[in-house]
């Protein structure tokens, strides 16, 4: 298992940012120096080959000269398997390697056998081969996850004065400092546009390819790449706490959570190894005592050892998940490691929150039905009134009715009544606009809405009513296509939990054509309600999204939660065992089917490697299969099942 010991060698230096570089590098020097040893062995051995057919040797020369190609690529299996020994964990793959061609080695001094001398080198060769295939695969997906990696701002411009800015790590700005962002930079901290009018590219973020645009007032993500103006941004997080560095954290992380199935490697393993060991202990002695002939037996079981090598499971299933999370990250899907991949192919049913998840979470006017006026008028009026009031209902009425600055109508004596709504002189008229306790203390006849539920904003000119205005939460364009394709994955169950109003998330949940919903509810029942949905007796799956800051507890909760939005909350991506990077639900369909390819692969390649190896092992048990043979089924196995397992990086 040194590859699992190699892995946190690489995801130790990870953490630091030089030395991530360092071990870039380091890997790509790895490979080459792997590919010389390949090629000045694969020369030796040749020669090797060519001497032994020339020149009679003695058996103990022929050794002496096979052993140089033998320990020139074979000495790191060797130092492997000596240091598993050393730390009393003997039965790793290195180990076996090192049994069986030193068994092919001294094989030939035994009376009447054949010598096996460039077998030997030829299985060490090949294990070398294999190794470099793993670290060719490995080094793809982690770039796939280095290119998550772009997101690293390199440094912070601070203003100092007017005219003079500093370049300072990012690591030491602290909150409330004014940077000064120029195009084709990326936005080093979180923050809020102090000046400047530009757009941004998030795709590293969100995997969305339309820029955002940003003015004064907007929030800024770090991570981003300004693309047209300069920005002035006034930082609202430390370097730590920004979305990129937990981003970057996440990922790094990722490859702590080990899946089930890579863990069934390890303990393969541990069993695996000892069995085979034994039984060959068993093939060479048993036989013979029952008078077979000793050098026979020896032989077939080393090739016994040879054969039981499993290279192949042990390199192919860390890399087929491996290359699901880097194939996933392209997609803008931050799988936060290997065994939720694991859950998430089991998912059987969805529960939603509604507001932000599939709502966009911000208001606009649905409808307006005029009692007295036309429509435009109406908006006219409620728009004036309402264009100073902070409430998300006042911005959704400015947006419906945008160009009221410019109608020269005078509003003078503003007023919020509180729990009631605003009063405010429209040119001449008073104009109210609230709930319907407002129109009853005007004494206007108001009168209820019969076709669409949603907020009503009634209004009332002078005492008289005028009509009303339906506000909603906007439906995200694709949560119906979202809610469809989880469906047409054989998700069994889609839920909607909400605080919002019964009748509104009737509307949504009948729109969306969703299974169930539950209305009304404080953070604490959404636990309550996911919990009835959870049963650990089956192994179907239940997969929470939300993205709110009240929705953590239920995230974690949940036995996979998926966090919206590489833009919602610290809390729920923190919390979040799957991250989407940009707002779309639609995801989520498209991370349970990488889920499900990815475990396809991995019990591929388990099913394949265990089957060759059978077949070859009773062949070689019984004395048809040769050294070659075995190697064969060793390293063809292993190719085959890391291109395999390359498959699962193409999301």
């Amino acid at each position: 298992m040194a590859h699992e010991h190699h892995h946190h060698c690489q995801h130790g230096c990870h953490h630091d940012h030089h030395h991530g570089h360092h071990h870039e590098h380091h890997h790509g020097h790895g490979s080459h120096r792997q590919l010389w040893l390949i090629a000045v062995t694969l020369l030796l051995l040749i020669g090797a080959v060519v001497v032994e057919h020339s020149w009679r040797l003695a058996v103990w020369q022929l050794l002496l000269v096979y052993l140089i190609p033998y320990l020139l690529i074979g000495w790191g299996t060797l130092r492997e398997a000596a240091e598993g020994l050393l730390r009393g964990d003997p039965f790793n793959e290195h180990f076996l390697m090192a049994v069986a061609t030193i068994g092919a080695l001294g094989i030939g001094f035994l009376p009447g056998a054949e010598t096996e001398f460039a077998e030997a080198v030829f299985v060490m060769l090949f294990f070398q081969v294999g190794e470099l295939f793993e670290g060719y695969a490995e080094g793809k997906s982690r770039e796939s996850i280095a290119h998550l990696m772009d997101i690293r701002p390199d440094v912070a411009n601070v203003e100092q004065s007017e005219t003079s800015v500093v370049a300072v790590s990012p690591e030491e700005v602290s909150i409330g400092t004014t940077i000064v962002v120029r195009p084709g930079e990326k936005v080093p901290l979180d923050g809020i546009v102090l000046s400047g009018v530009s757009s941004l590219n998030t795709m590293a973020l969100t995997g969305e390819s339309l820029p955002r645009e940003v003015t004064e007032g907007d929030e800024v993500v770090s991570g981003c790449i300004n693309l047209s103006g300069v920005l002035r941004v006034r930082t609202t997080k430390t370097f730590g706490e920004s979305t990129v560095s937990k981003i970057i954290h996440l990922v790094e992380d990722a490859a702590e959570h080990k899946s089930q199935s890579e863990t069934f490697i390890t303990k393969f393993a541990r069993i695996y190894t000892p069995i085979v060991v034994f039984l060959a202990i068993a093939i060479a002695t048993i036989p013979t005592l029952l008078g077979g002939s000793f050098v026979t037996w020896l032989y077939r079981a080393l090739m016994f050892l040879v054969v039981s090598c499993p290279c192949a499971l042990v390199i192919s299933v860390p890399l087929t998940f491996f290359g699901g999370i880097g194939g996933a990250s392209r997609k803008g899907i931050l799988v936060k490691g290997a065994n939720y991949l694991d859950i998430l192919s089991k998912v059987d049913t969805v529960v939603f929150d509604k507001t932000g998840t599939l709502t966009h979470g911000r208001f606009a006017v649905e409808a307006v039905h005029p009692d007295k006026c036309d429509e435009h008028q109406l908006l006219h009026l409620a728009a004036h009134v309402e264009h100073f009031s902070t409430h998300p209902i006042g911005a959704a009425l400015r947006d419906a009715f945008p160009d009221e600055a410019t109608d020269g109508c005078g509003v003078s004596d503003v007023e919020e009544v509180a729990g009631k709504g605003i009063r405010a002189k429209v040119g001449e008229q008073i104009v109210c606009v609230g709930n319907t306790k407002m129109m009853d203390a005007v004494g206007a006849k108001w009168h209820d809405c019969h076709d669409d539920a949603g907020t009503i904003i009634h209004v009332a000119i002078d005492g008289s009513y005028a009509g009303h205005i339906v506000i909603n939460d906007v439906v995200k364009d694709d949560s119906q296509e979202a809610i469809a394709a989880l469906k047409a994955l054989g998700v069994k169950k889609t839920v909607m939990l909400t605080g919002d109003r019964e009748d509104v998330a009737c509307r949504v949940a009948r729109q969306l054509a969703l299974d169930e919903y539950h209305a009304e509810l404080l953070p604490a029942d959404k636990v309550e309600q996911l919990a009835a949905h959870l049963s650990p007796l089956t192994a179907s799956k239940v997969a929470f999204v939300g993205d709110g800051i009240n929705d953590a507890p239920v995230l974690a909760r949940a036995d996979v939660g998926i966090a919206m939005g590489g833009l919602g909350s610290d809390a729920a991506i923190e919390a979040a065992d799957v991250v989407l990077m940009d707002d779309h639900p639609s995801k989520i369909a498209t991370a349970i089917s990488i889920a499900r390819r990815t475990l396809a692969i991995a019990r591929q390649n388990i099913g394949f490697a265990i089957g060759v190896k059978v077949a070859v092992l009773l062949l070689a048990a019984v004395g048809i299969a040769t050294m070659w043979m075995a190697v064969f089924a060793d390293v063809g196995v292993t190719v085959l099942a890391v291109l395999n397992a390359m498959r699962a990086l193409r999301a």
